[in-house]
């Protein structure tokens, strides 16, 4: 006999009129989740055991550079009193500056080409996936031949001559003479006066855009000659308001040069580009963007064009988080700058080679740059979407915090005079200063990982040699890079193993069993080895004596306690005397604890490169 289909003969549930998502378990208050939070750090220690409600929460606040506060968990009584976001393609365009998102096949993909020499570069990245090109140009003498066969109406080019007007932005406009109608030009002339005084201390005067702006809005209504440029404040190690709050104030002048010369707001506000920094850090660059875009509309607000187009805005994986040392992570590092980019809103966007810190790019790292986007918009799907991240509490906080703290120091640049005056006068490299201060001060303790470089590093590792890029200008605010420090000593312990064949060298003194030291012993191996500096190690050892002895057989100069609390309370100090005796010049010990007899400590939280530096000096090495 057949079985019964009794699935057949049994009528299916109606569907509910609302979807429930875990409506069966019982509703958890944040208290609730509070109290489990507090009892997890009294166990640690973080807190008092009779400390109140909530401490615990409390204790894993973070602070962004602005000094937003960003806390572990968010519910909807958070963004209960935040202001309406509204929808996409309306004011204030948190949302997204057009309704319907990106173009149907994604965002404008721009990949980036330096140099004369790129013609053929540049049609495979076209024929590859890539939508736009971001040229790095002279006098413009070469565009003819660098971009001959693109079709400049289909794939626009961003110039970029540093911001300045070198002829090259003329010489584009000439080549709508290739199209059947030069009106259809598409493209960005890269002009920024503003962001050229940001990086060299000088720069034309605000108005030198005018005249090629009244010819575009004259004869090519799809070309927006004028960038408002962030990423010198970001690349000084500024912080994301002070990115907003700058652009913003660069953005009004040029608002006023163009409307001085007769251009009505909404008019010249369609001129205009922004380029924003995108990190690592997703969350902060999605909202960044999206505070971006409500900042810009509440400036066109204010300035008598409400229903003005929302802010045009081209992101860029930030150069401050690349790293020479272990490259093949800015392969993650690119990847989350350019998912956090897309799912942000952002029209075109720029995800550098993972070689970019290291020199002038391959067709290997162009093509895995373009297909890290391909991937994302087309295996993803990111851009099928509109504003993603919308609702979400943390997302809609931190975007309301980023556009109160960006108006605000957008508020103390015009009270200033402006972008100019406060470049000129010193007011922006001052506050910028601050924030770098702060961003060194937690990469020298680690506090901020750099994955492979002050973490995780591999002193085996095979360098990856790269042409160089051709000289940046300098002059005006610094460019940071958090891994440099670090990286200028893996450089030197590269040059003493050439010059020795061996490296920088410290000694774990290792006290007890295994099981005692090994935690600390690889903490300090891998702090040491941030520096360039390789380690021996003693292995389990009875007793001072014997750590000694072992020492003997390496005598480098600097030597390591590593094992528990206990056997430092119990041999310790005598350890110490023994390598003292022995001939070591520097005695160190793992863990945040006093013996007696030495010269410093290795734990989490301490500065490292000063750690690292005095290996060196008691090497001989500095």
């Amino acid at each position: 006999m057949a079985p019964v289909d009794t699935a057949a003969d049994t009528p299916a549930p109606p569907p509910p009129e609302e979807l429930v998502l875990a409506g069966e378990f019982p509703g958890a208050t944040r208290d609730q989740w509070a109290a489990l939070v507090d009892g997890v750090l009294r166990k640690s220690g973080r807190i008092g055991a009779d400390a109140e409600l909530g401490a615990g929460v409390d204790k894993l606040v973070r602070r962004t550079p602005e000094g937003i506060p960003v806390a572990p968990l968010y519910t909807q009584a958070d963004v209960a009193d935040l202001p309406p976001v509204g929808v996409p393609g309306r004011p204030p365009y948190v949302r997204g500056a057009t309704t319907d998102g990106p173009a149907p096949d994604g965002w404008d993909v721009r990949q980036r080409h330096e140099g004369p020499d790129v013609h053929d570069a540049v049609l495979a990245d076209l024929e590859n996936g890539v939508t736009s090109i971001w040229l790095a140009t002279g006098d413009g003498a070469e565009l003819p031949t660098v971009l001959d066969g693109v079709l400049l109406d289909l794939a626009p080019v961003a110039l970029d001559t540093g911001g300045a007007d070198t002829g090259a932005a003329a010489a584009y406009l000439d080549l709508a003479g290739r199209l059947a109608d030069p009106a259809a030009l598409l493209g960005t002339l890269g002009l920024d006066p503003i962001g050229l005084r940001a990086r060299t201390g000088v720069g034309p005067d605000v108005a030198s855009v005018v005249p090629l702006a009244q010819r575009v809005a004259a004869e090519h209504p799809l070309v927006r000659p004028i960038v408002v440029d962030g990423l010198p404040v970001h690349a000084a190690g500024g912080a994301d308001a002070q990115e907003l709050g700058f652009t913003m104030a660069a953005g009004v002048a040029y608002l006023r040069a163009l409307t001085d010369a007769g251009l009505d707001v909404a008019g010249a506000a369609r001129l205009l580009e922004f380029r924003y920094a995108a990190t690592d850090e997703q969350f902060p660059t999605i909202a960044k963007l999206r505070a971006a875009r409500r900042l810009w509309a509440r400036v066109l607000e204010a300035s008598g064009a409400r229903d003005a187009e929302g802010q045009r805005q081209h992101a860029v994986s930030a150069p401050t988080m690349f790293t020479r040392r272990d490259p093949y992570v800015n392969l993650l590092r690119g990847t989350i700058a350019g998912f956090a980019a897309g799912v942000g809103g952002a029209d075109a966007v720029t995800v550098a080679p993972f070689d970019d810190a290291v020199g002038a790019a391959t067709p290997f790292s162009r093509r895995v740059a373009r297909n890290t986007q391909a991937l994302l918009i087309q295996e993803a799907h990111l851009a099928r979407v509109v504003d993603p991240a919308g609702g979400g509490w943390l997302v809609e906080s931190l975007t309301d915090a980023l556009a109160r703290a960006g108006w605000a120091f957008f508020q103390e640049i015009e009270a200033a005079g402006g972008a100019v005056v406060a470049l000129d006068s010193g007011l922006l490299a001052a506050r910028v200063a601050a924030v770098r201060a702060t961003r060194e001060k937690a990469v020298a303790t680690r506090r901020t990982p750099i994955t492979g470089v002050s973490e995780f590093p591999d002193l085996a590792e095979k360098p990856v040699e790269r042409a160089p890029h051709p000289a940046a200008p300098n002059g005006g605010l610094p460019v940071y890079r958090p891994a440099a420090p670090f990286e200028a000593y893996r450089d030197r312990s590269d040059a003493v193993a050439a010059a020795t064949g061996a490296r920088p060298t410290a000694f774990l003194a290792t006290l007890g069993p295994l099981a005692g030291y090994s935690t600390r012993a690889s903490f300090a191996r891998n702090l040491l080895a941030a520096g360039g500096i390789d380690a021996v190690e003693a292995g389990p050892t009875e007793s001072a004596e014997a750590v000694a002895a072992a020492w003997e057989q390496s005598r480098v100069p600097v030597a390591v306690l590593c094992s528990s609390d206990a056997l430092y309370a119990e041999r310790g100090e005598a350890t110490a005397a023994a390598l003292r005796a022995a001939g070591a010049r520097r005695i160190l010990v793992a863990g945040r604890v006093d013996v007696p007899g030495i010269d410093g400590q290795l734990y989490a939280g301490c500065d490292a490169l000063a750690v690292i530096d005095g290996v060196y000096v008691a090497g001989g090495s500095a």
